[in-house]
């Protein structure tokens, strides 16, 4: 006589049973269970995207084989167009769905397993859009001199962003204590995407983040540690912490004052100056290890990236071809 399997009945599997190990998987797998908000959000959101796929189409979940998955990967590429980046993420969470639910007992076999993206096509140069320092420049002085708080804020926020090359997330969360001093230099400790890392700011961005607190205060705001660095100057959000989103239309604000935003062949966002720090930063001789950890990036290939930008028209071999093209 065979032994029972210790693998549940699939008639006495739910959803609902699937959905409580993925819980526990993002509680304390994600990020090694330090997963920020923004990650647990764009895992569950991701999830029910399927889950409602398979609704739509009359599949149980709980007993989906490979050709589904499959099914669904077509369902992205050809009616949703999505890219092969945004697929390999919907795919990746709908794999540690069901792996969550193989660990358990629940499944034996993870049907989305082996089921892999299209293969993204495409020059990562090319995704790197920045502006020249006469632009930067530019930017910054389109914001006002006024002695306000917001100017003071705007002009540190874009400094930082332009010349440091921080991602508006590290804004966004970065607190009164996340400022570090270390002998007569100021930085500021922010959080990454992996990683915690010291922005060491410029004599100049210092300088402004000094007269950003010092307009603060004017206003009778205590700055308590726990207070976030940036913060709102609207109405309706006066003192919060500054949204993502607010720091994005900020910064295009600025964009389109400078009529930067739009140009032939380029579109400029708030991550283009993240772009813009790195590129700058190695044209003018710095370091490729500097700049690596300067951006936080793990990898030194992701950094040398912003090399090729420089190199792909300065170092152009048709250059040295010597063959003068007549003029129209």
């Amino acid at each position: 006589m065979l032994a029972a399997s210790n693998v549940p009945q699939i008639s006495a599997i739910t959803t609902n049973n699937l959905l409580v190990v993925f819980a526990e998987f993002l509680d304390i797998d994600v990020s090694a269970g330090d997963a920020s908000a923004d990650t647990l959000k764009t895992y569950t959101r991701q999830l029910y995207q399927f889950l409602q796929w398979c609704d739509r189409h009359q599949l149980n979940p709980v007993t989906i084989v490979k050709d589904d998955i499959k099914k669904y990967r077509h369902w992205m590429v050809k009616q949703q167009q999505y890219k092969p980046a945004t697929i390999a993420l919907k795919l990746a969470v709908v794999r540690r769905f069901y792996q969550a639910a193989v660990e358990k007992g629940l499944i034996s076999l993870n049907p989305a397993a082996g089921v892999k993206p299209p293969r993204e096509k495409f020059d990562p140069a090319e995704k790197i859009t920045f502006l020249e320092q006469e632009e930067v420049e530019a930017l910054l002085e389109k914001i006002p001199s006024n002695g306000s708080l917001k100017s003071a804020r705007d002009r540190l926020m874009l400094g930082i962003m332009a010349l440091e090359g921080t991602r508006t997330v590290e804004l966004h969360r970065a607190d009164i204590a996340s400022i570090v001093r270390q002998g007569k230099n100021l930085g500021i400790r922010v959080e990454g995407k992996r990683s915690i890392r010291v922005v060491p700011l410029t004599p100049d961005l210092a300088s402004l983040l000094v007269e950003y607190l010092h307009q603060r205060e004017i206003t009778g705001e205590v700055l308590q540690p726990t207070r976030p660095l940036f913060i709102s100057t609207g109405n309706n959000s006066r003192g919060q912490r500054i949204s993502r989103r607010g720091i994005r239309t900020i910064v295009d604000t600025y964009l389109k004052l400078a009529n930067l935003k739009h140009t032939p062949g380029r579109t400029i966002s708030a991550h283009s100056l993240r772009h813009t720090a790195g590129t700058l930063a190695l044209r003018s001789g710095a370091d490729l290890r500097q700049v690596q950890d300067l951006l936080g990036h793990s990898d030194p290939r992701t950094t040398s990236i912003y090399t090729h930008v420089g190199d792909r028209w300065e170092n152009n071999p048709a250059l040295k071809l010597n063959i003068d093209i007549p003029s129209i």
